[in-house]
């Protein structure tokens, strides 16, 4: 679906199917982050400056998902401050927990003692 690093003008919210996220890791290759399903956002880092993936993201089984255009929907966000509210609280929601998965799955893949149950 993307590749992280490249340019972020789009998102996805999985209607069927299974996406996964991975992370670059240096001199290794890019580990699996998290897996995604019915309902979830596909892609923040359209909402943040300099608006480049942070991720990256492959269809691990087909995947029927409603798409939205970025700069569409900053726009939308900009005109009614109640709805870019809201949104903004969305995707940081999202953020923080990708964040934490992130944490621990590289600590399970990297640490010498895995994460140590942390959650």
């Amino acid at each position: 679906m993307f590749e992280e690093g490249r340019r972020a003008d789009r998102f996805w919210i999985v209607r069927t199917g299974t996406v996964s996220l991975d992370l670059r890791v240096p001199g290794r290759r890019a580990a699996v982050i998290e897996t995604l399903g019915h309902g979830e956002l596909v892609g923040w880092s359209w909402h943040y400056p300099p608006c480049l993936w942070q991720l990256g993201a492959e269809a691990t089984t087909p995947v029927r998902a409603w798409e939205f255009d970025a700069d569409a929907m900053r726009e939308m966000c900009a005109r009614d401050p109640e709805f870019g509210r809201a949104v903004a609280v969305w995707v940081g929601r999202v953020v923080a927990h990708r964040l934490q998965a992130a944490r621990v799955r590289l600590l399970d893949l990297y640490a010498p003692y895995g994460s140590g149950g942390l959650l």
